[in-house]
């Protein structure tokens, strides 16, 4: 009988895993905690995801990615079952332990682009570290674009093309 209950449920979850020859790496994880048994894989569109969200909690951003993707973007949004834009205009290298980040931002009119940048890193470095467990080791911000006030939206411009029922002018 085992007086320790943590060996204890450790001897019964070794009494359903396969039979297998006992090996040098078996005997070293039974000592380590449940946590630290196995590995966890995150995929990249998670990294950017939660990028893009963090990113989009600070005043002063009015869309993420260049033109060009924010405007193929929306068409992808609107078709039926088409992924989620949370993602767009981020790229992600995720390793094992590590991640790098590259964010395309249109900033609004007025905002004080260098303290917006240290905001918007700081945000993602604390939302991807916290949620992921990875070290980020930089976040890169290439500011594309500042809208003005008096600019419609790429979104904005298609639906104005787009009259109920009928196709939109080509150009």
């Amino acid at each position: 009988m085992h007086k320790n209950p943590g060996h204890a449920a450790a001897a019964g979850s070794a009494a359903h895993a396969p039979s297998s020859p006992p090996s040098a790496s078996a005997a070293t994880d039974a000592g380590k905690p449940t946590g630290e048994r196995g590995r966890t894989a995150l995929a990249v569109g998670v990294v950017e995801k939660i990028a893009g969200m963090a990113a989009r909690e600070v005043n002063g951003i009015h869309a993420l990615g260049s033109g060009l993707a924010r405007t193929f973007g929306a068409m992808r949004d609107r078709v039926p079952g088409g992924k989620s834009g949370v993602g767009r205009g981020i790229k992600a290298e995720v390793g094992e332990k590590q991640t790098a980040i590259d964010i395309a931002l249109v900033v609004e009119y007025g905002v004080v682009i260098p303290e917006l940048a240290r905001q918007v890193r700081e945000n993602i470095i604390d939302a991807v570290e916290r949620m992921t467990g990875l070290e980020v080791v930089e976040v890169n911000i290439a500011v594309n674009d500042v809208h003005l006030p008096d600019e419609p939206d790429v979104e904005e411009e298609e639906e104005e093309t787009v009259v109920a029922g009928q196709r939109p002018k080509l150009k």
